[in-house]
C-alpha cells in the first residue's frame, strides 16, 4: 500500500465525514480540509483512478475494499498517536498537529510497539 500523504489525509477525511454524515461529496471534503473544490476533484479523480474510493452519479464518495483499509489505518493512528501526546503531557492541539505528521511517516513496525506499550 504505498500512498502519498495527500491521498492519506484525504481517504481519512472522507473516512471522518462518513461517520458524521449520511453521504460525503466532494464539496464536503472542500469545506472540512478548506482547499478549493478544483483539488479536491482532481485528488478524487486519482483516488477514483486508483481504486480508492468510488463516486456515484449524484457526486457521492464511497470508500472501496482499499481505500477503507488506507484510512482505518490511518485513522487509528491519528487517534492513537494523539491520545498518546496528550497524555504525555502535550497541549491537544500541538498533539494533533504533531500526530498528524507522524502518522504517514511512522512505520509500522513503530507505531504496533508504540500501540503495544500503551496498551
Amino acid at each position: 500500500m504505498n500512498t502519498s500523504e495527500s491521498a492519506e489525509n484525504y481517504l481519512e477525511t472522507i473516512l471522518i465525514l462518513s461517520k458524521r454524515k449520511p453521504v460525503v461529496r466532494s464539496v464536503d471534503i472542500a469545506e472540512e480540509l478548506g482547499y478549493k473544490k478544483s483539488s479536491v476533484s482532481v485528488a478524487m479523480k486519482n483516488l477514483r483512478e486508483k481504486n480508492h474510493i468510488t463516486v456515484t452519479k449524484e457526486g457521492f464518495i464511497y470508500l472501496t475494499e482499499s481505500g477503507r483499509e488506507i484510512a482505518d489505518m490511518i485513522y487509528e493512528r491519528h487517534q492513537l498517536l494523539s491520545e498518546w501526546l496528550i497524555r504525555l503531557g502535550v497541549d491537544p492541539g500541538t498533539a494533533t498537529e504533531d500526530a498528524c505528521r507522524i502518522e504517514h511517516v511512522i512505520s509500522k513496525e513503530s507505531f504496533e510497539a508504540i500501540k503495544q506499550h500503551i496498551k
